[in-house]
């Protein structure tokens, strides 16, 4: 999966990649010739007294040496510039694979697990791209080169090479078996360490305000404690292949200048050729070494590369449709549609049909899990509908291609977010040619103007990831001011003004009124007085929708909908 991971990537590189290949391949010759002609000027040289030759040889070495630095930092650059376009491709591919995911599907992998996928195992491939392009081009040259040129030299001693590498093969075999595993449950365990942190994060005060440091502590170390054991036996494993190769390398030195110098005291071989052989015999191994180091860093991107193709290769659960429809109007029909998670017991909707028609504001009530939220999210297709069917303006959603469903729909989440950056940057997401004017029009709508105003730098005050440094029900304002700057001709507005307090939540309503205009508006809400005044009202009981009217309708004729109001509203006030 890495080799056919990594070869899709670079073959948009192939170019650069073959004058890497050609740079290594001149790098490698001149590496290779250099022991040779050094081997001449003792032989012809030093031994002989010819100081000409000694002169025009080492002139011949400095200007190899010359061209084997160029072009080693000419690779190296390259093999650099590849492997970060390599990765910052598979960064990209993965971030536009998590965009067109559902949040079932993102719930499958885990948020700390994407975040991991998409950096730490990506910076794993990545890492292994480099050494590939620095070393494991050039370490087949080396070792073919130096064995043609070590034979060269002298025959019978090359038969030490063949003795040291099947010995260095079983080394690598025996490690790399080993850590495989150990890298696979290593990137596991970054996950892991990842969510327990995020969770913590996220959960912090609901951490303090259950006084569950000590836990949590504990918690967070064991995780930590399983990921260092995890890294403290690879790094062992790889740490012993050092000691282990030098004494294979040691050894062979000793056996070549034992039996080399037998053979030149018998004649059989002159001194430079044993210096020569020496170099050789050196090269070879370090080309050995070389290699082995990239197969040791290979399993760990080897995981890495399974991980990320897993995202890769996943089919997003809702995918675009056709499209060559057109809605003809604004008009929200659904018809005995439901949804149920795969493998779940029992339908999260079932049977629900209403229709929802411009110009008016059609309301979902429930208790807690009843699926308001998970109904208003079908529309724009958040999540797919596993039975019946929904329309915008007679058109079936499935038919339509998702950007141009969800053009047509300005959404404020229940959960209020925004982004790092600056207030006005926040408003402009739904609309980024908006003027000034504008953004200050939705926010007195939204009212959101007072406290806006009062900021220091007002629309261009920062805000923090998630709108953290506003209050609770200053991100809802603002998140509907956002969601009016869109100008959709539909709106959902999902439980958007818990945070707010009745009195806001009354003069918010009226003044967003003529802005919604012949708009179609779904609020999902928990608070009767929120949606007292809407033209239909849905009353949804365990994923059912037991009852449908307005308020005065529902209060003669719904027992679930007179609890609801009974529970929040002074009786004489609901009749």
């Amino acid at each position: 999966m890495l080799i056919g991971l990594m070869g899709r990537l670079l073959a948009a590189h192939k170019g650069t990649v073959l004058a890497i290949v050609l740079l290594q391949l001149v790098q490698t010759t001149a590496n290779l010739l250099l022991p040779t002609l050094n081997a001449a000027i003792i032989d012809d040289g030093i031994v002989n007294g010819n100081v000409p030759e000694i002169l025009r040889l080492g002139s011949w070495m400095v200007a190899i040496a010359f061209i084997q630095v160029a072009a080693a930092a000419a690779a190296g650059y390259l093999g650099a510039v590849v492997a970060m376009e390599l990765g910052r491709q598979l960064r990209e591919e993965l971030f536009a694979k998590v965009q067109s995911m559902s949040s079932q599907d993102v719930g499958a992998f885990g948020a700390a697990s994407l975040v991991t996928r998409a950096t730490n195992d990506v910076a794993q491939i990545q890492n292994l791209a480099v050494l590939v392009f620095t070393m494991l081009v050039a370490a087949p040259a080396i070792f073919i080169g130096g064995i043609v040129l070590a034979l060269h030299q002298d025959v019978a001693l090359s038969g030490i090479v063949v003795a040291v590498i099947p010995v260095l093969a079983v080394i690598m075999l025996l490690i790399v078996r080993r850590l495989v595993p150990l890298y696979r449950e290593g990137q596991e365990l970054i996950d892991r360490i990842s969510r327990v942190l995020r969770e913590q994060i996220i959960g912090a005060n609901v951490i303090r305000g259950f006084v569950r440091q000590g836990h949590e502590i504990r918690r967070f170390d064991r995780a930590n404690t399983d990921l260092t054991q995890n890294n403290l036996h690879s790094a062992l494993l790889v740490a012993g292949m050092m000691p282990l190769i030098m004494l294979v390398v040691n050894l062979s030195s000793v056996a070549v200048v034992w039996f080399g110098g037998h053979r030149i005291q018998s004649g059989e071989m002159r001194l430079g050729a044993l210096t020569a052989f020496i170099a050789y015999i050196l090269q070879i191994l370090i080309a050995i070494m070389m290699a082995m180091y990239v197969f040791m860093t290979a399993p760990r991107a080897a995981a890495c590369a399974e991980r990320v193709q897993m995202v890769l290769d996943t089919a997003p659960a809702i995918t675009d449709g056709p499209g060559g429809a057109e809605p003809k109007g604004n008009a929200v029909e659904f018809r005995n549609v439901s949804f149920a998670y795969p493998g779940a017991e029992a339908p999260v909707l079932d049977g629900i049909s209403f229709t929802a028609v411009p110009g008016t504001v059609t309301a979902v009530i429930g208790a807690t899990g009843s699926g308001k939220t998970t109904l208003l999210n079908l529309l724009p297709r958040f999540l797919a509908a596993t039975g019946g069917d929904i329309s915008i303006g007679g058109c079936d959603v499935r038919r339509l291609p998702l950007d141009s469903l969800r053009s047509l729909i300005a959404v404020v989440p229940q959960h209020s977010y925004l982004f790092s950056g600056t207030l006005a940057e926040n408003l402009r997401m739904a609309a980024p040619a908006a003027t000034e004017d504008d953004l200050w029009r939705v926010l007195a709508a939204a009212q959101a103007e007072v406290f806006v105003r009062q900021l220091p730098r007002g629309l261009e005050s920062p805000v923090s990831q998630g709108g953290t440094n506003f209050s609770g029900g200053q991100r809802q304002r603002l998140c509907i001011a956002r969601a009016l700057l869109r100008e959709a001709p539909v709106y959902l507005f999902d439980d958007s003004f818990s945070a707010l307090d009745y009195g806001t939540d009354c003069r918010l309503r009226d003044a967003i009124g003529p802005l919604l205009g012949a708009a179609t508006v779904l609020i999902a809400a928990e608070r009767v007085a929120t949606i007292v005044d809407a033209g239909l009202i849905l009353v949804l009981e365990d994923g059912r929708l037991v009852a449908q009217g307005t308020h005065h309708q529902l209060m003669e004729s719904s027992p679930s909908y007179r609890e609801i109001a009974a529970s929040q509203l002074v009786l004489e006030e609901t009749l």
